[in-house]
């Protein structure tokens, strides 16, 4: 394999994203302590729900694009709660929240403005209607899940460092992540791909797609979770080093 393929590979790409989403999650904690952090929340919860429309071929699964930077989402609470304290973490959560919501009704609204009679603005208004026009189903399994399992996630958190008295904080980072993940993936599948409808007008029920589609989408997309949720783990290190340096770090004795 050349060099350019190698560096025009869905894998290579998907790392150097990796490294540049949590280089940027340290940068603006550098420049904007918290605030920065919650800065990040917000921007990759809107950017990731444009991503994951992205279906792609990645280490021999097919999963979607946005994983890694609603992965790092986890990442800015946990920093949240390590620097901060569970009441700071809850704060990004709802911050990531009221954007999740508030992109989801403006996208919408837009899609239902009428365009002018031009071949390029029926064009871009088309492929925005393609790229936007949500199942209410999918909104509602993203927003559920993310409430859910991020809530868990900083309780989680919060509950491992209290219970190790501040001290191995890769494990609580990853525990806490891999499990609230697992709850935001289970949350998801069941919400967004099962017949609901027929469920409770029909009494039927049955799932949208073939069931082993499921669980290979299920599977697929917990495993980059499980990658994401190790790679972040130097960084929180990092981050908390740099917290030490501006003093707002306090270690629990």
């Amino acid at each position: 394999m050349t060099l350019n393929a190698i560096c025009t590979s869905n894998e290579f790409l998907w790392i150097c994203m990796l490294i540049i989403d949590f280089l940027m999650a340290l940068a603006l904690y550098a420049l904007f302590r918290k605030t920065g952090l919650y800065i990040l929340i917000a921007l990759n919860i809107v950017v990731c729900n444009i991503q994951v429309m992205k279906i792609i071929p990645l280490l021999g699964f097919t999963t979607t694009l946005g994983n890694v930077l609603y992965g790092s989402i986890y990442f800015a609470t946990d920093m949240l709660g390590e620097l901060y304290g569970k009441k700071e973490a809850r704060r990004g959560v709802l911050f990531g929240f009221v954007g999740l919501v508030y992109t989801a009704i403006m996208f919408q609204l837009m899609l239902h403005f009428s365009t002018i009679n031009d071949p390029f603005a029926v064009k871009t208004s088309a492929a925005l209607d393609t790229l936007f026009r949500f199942e209410f189903q999918i909104v509602i399994a993203s927003i559920i899940a993310y409430a859910v399992s991020q809530i868990h996630d900083v309780w989680a958190f919060d509950f491992l460092k209290r219970k190790t008295h501040g001290k191995h904080l890769w494990l609580r980072n990853n525990v806490s992540t891999l499990l609230s993940q697992a709850i935001d993936n289970t949350l998801f599948n069941v919400i967004a791909f099962y017949n609901w409808k027929a469920l409770f007008f029909e009494g039927t029920g049955g799932w949208l797609l073939p069931f082993h589609d499921v669980v290979s989408i299920y599977i697929a997309t917990y495993i980059m979770k499980i990658i994401i949720a190790v790679s972040d783990t130097p960084f929180l290190y990092i981050g908390r080093s740099i917290a030490k340096r501006f003093g707002e770090y306090t270690p629990i004795e």
